[in-house]
């Protein structure tokens, strides 16, 4: 069974949710089946935007920490998959929203950013890029999408801070860029996605390939050392004793 599961609505807008309890934390699987779905997405003509979302109380609680540690081989691997995952939603070349309806910490903010145009839900859960905190090191993919979407203020606090913020706080961080009630996210985030898929697909495809070409250079000309020197940055002691406390705290 898919860990992303795919919904179409009228308007040609298709709604992906990411379906793996209890955080929709990041794997191998999740990143394969994201992958996946948009290139389904891209194929179809169908389909004119497609809105990301989290099933449950999260849209991603970033990487899974409760996984067995990987080799060097496995790595390599996980950090592949999460680059071209994430490489296929920022370049996807049709609107993308991201509908932030729970938590969305460290990756999970990521998976927002990659999103064209971002929505949130005016409600009680919390938001973060908390890699620091828990000794972890951000892929170039990841450091390229908070350049492309954040003032330099607000990626500096919310990646050197390493805190994790009331969901209050999104639209001042520019995690979000708009909150809305309950009652009326799902219904705005399918209206906006509607009018944004009517727009000329080649002036929106021509015009979003232009916006994100330098991030696109800059992840693509990442050589084998630096990503090598990235993941170091997890193997740490220091490190893996901050991932250990932050395990046992939600263990707790």
């Amino acid at each position: 069974m898919s860990t992303v599961r795919s919904e179409d609505h009228d308007a040609g807008v298709r709604l992906l949710t990411l379906d793996r309890p209890p955080a929709n934390a990041i794997d191998e699987e999740l990143l394969t089946d994201l992958s996946a779905a948009l290139t389904l997405a891209k194929a179809d003509d169908a389909v004119r935007a497609v809105i990301l979302t989290g099933a449950g109380r999260f849209l991603s609680g970033g990487f899974d920490l409760t996984m067995p540690r990987r080799d060097a081989a496995a790595t390599r691997q996980l950090d592949e998959l999460y680059r071209d995952a994430h490489l296929a939603l920022l370049e996807l070349p049709k609107p993308t929203i991201a509908m932030v309806q729970g938590h969305a910490i460290a990756g999970g903010v990521i998976l927002a950013l990659a999103c064209d145009y971002r929505l949130g839900l005016d409600g009680e859960y919390k938001v973060g890029l908390n890699e620091v905190a828990i000794g972890a090191s951000f892929p170039r993919v990841a450091f390229e999408i908070v350049r492309l979407r954040l003032t330099y203020g607000r990626a500096a606090e919310l990646l050197l801070g390493g805190a994790l913020y009331p969901a209050s706080q999104a639209v001042r961080l520019g995690i979000v860029d708009e909150l809305l009630p309950a009652d009326q996210l799902e219904s705005t985030v399918l209206r906006r996605a509607a009018r944004m898929g009517a727009l000329p697909r080649e002036a929106y495809a021509h015009t979003k390939a232009a916006l994100i070409a330098d991030a696109l250079r800059s992840v693509r000309a990442e050589t084998a050392a630096e990503a090598q020197a990235t993941t170091a940055v997890w193997t740490t002691d220091e490190s893996r004793a901050a991932r250990a406390a932050q395990r046992k705290k939600l263990a707790g």
